[in-house]
């Protein structure tokens, strides 16, 4: 078929949906299919739309579905979507209503949605490349790995460190572009404040993966995941994650999770950090339940259902 992805993340952005779009478009031609990513469709005939974001891809998704009514339409739904916008937002809840399938990017996905919108939706997870850890002894390394803006509650992992003791080898990298001036003054006035923080900036993504490659953990505290292709990433390559205790997080590590703590809540994350630095059996656990995950991660799991996806909704409009 001919299959367009639409993803409102341009080329140039290392967005986790513009990602997404990209690896399914490959994971589409090696079934077979002719398939494309767009910003945004340009009206060229199409057999099939996958579109990321109900809300910022509305556009494209109503007027493919007013031209080809009987074609196919599928909508990825990301964090934004799944826990603020489809509560409000009359262009996402069109895109849903439009959809033929719905798809959301980790188990608790679905729970956000009313029983007509839950039957139609199915949950795919995102697959990342494995690496070897190399992990030093002399420190224990902690990345966050996000840009820095509000949904991501960017510095709570910063805002943790005072409450480490001063005897902790404990230190901080962070990831990730800063989203406004605001969230740029307020990253380099941490790094000059606190000397076991430091944020690196956006970095190339082979960059990134050696970050990565040499933590302890990685720290993800959003206040908002539609289901993080970063955790994949850690998942993939054995790195533990600490992460707030919110439904796109808990969906991707699962619901009994040892690592997880309350939103916004620096002390509990400083404590979280100081046991997986202190305590090798906690560490362990941690080890283990990621690795228990990392099956449902594989790309070979992910090309599977997002080609028994494909067939489906395709069926459903032949």
């Amino acid at each position: 078929m001919r299959i367009v992805l639409v993803t409102p993340a341009g080329p140039k952005n290392r967005t986790g949906n513009r990602n997404t779009a990209v690896r399914w478009a490959k994971m589409l031609r090696e079934l077979g299919h002719r398939a494309t990513v767009a910003t945004a469709w340009d009206g060229r005939p199409a057999d099939l739309m996958l579109a990321l974001h109900a809300r910022r891809s509305h556009d494209s998704i109503r007027r493919f579905h007013e031209t080809y009514p009987e074609r196919p339409l599928v909508v990825a739904l990301t964090g934004t979507d799944l826990y603020r916008d489809i509560r409000r937002d009359a262009s996402a809840q069109d895109s849903m209503r439009r959809a033929t399938l719905l798809v959301t990017l980790q188990e608790q996905g679905p729970l956000e949605l009313g029983a007509a919108l839950r039957k139609k939706t199915r949950v795919i997870y995102q697959s990342a490349q494995g690496g070897e850890p190399a992990r030093p002894r002399t420190r224990f390394n902690v990345c966050v790995v996000g840009h820095l803006r509000e949904e991501k509650d960017p510095f709570r992992c910063a805002y943790a460190l005072p409450y480490v003791p001063a005897d902790s080898r404990i230190h901080v990298r962070h990831l990730g572009r800063a989203m406004d001036k605001h969230y740029e003054r307020e990253a380099l006035q941490l790094s000059k404040k606190e000397p076991r923080y430091r944020w690196l900036g956006e970095v190339a993504h082979w960059r990134a993966r050696e970050v990565m490659r040499h933590s302890h953990v990685m720290v993800i505290s959003s206040r908002m995941e539609g289901g993080a292709n970063v955790v994949s990433e850690a998942l993939a390559m054995g790195l533990p994650v600490i992460a707030s205790d919110v439904p796109g997080n808990a969906g991707m590590l699962g619901r009994d999770y040892a690592g997880l703590f309350p939103l916004e809540d620096e002390k509990a994350l400083a404590a979280l950090l100081v046991r997986a630095e202190t305590d090798p059996a906690f560490y362990r656990l941690l080890e283990r339940q990621c690795a228990a995950r990392k099956k449902l991660l594989t790309p070979q799991a992910e090309r599977k259902t997002l080609a028994a996806i494909v067939q489906e909704a395709a069926k459903l409009k032949s």
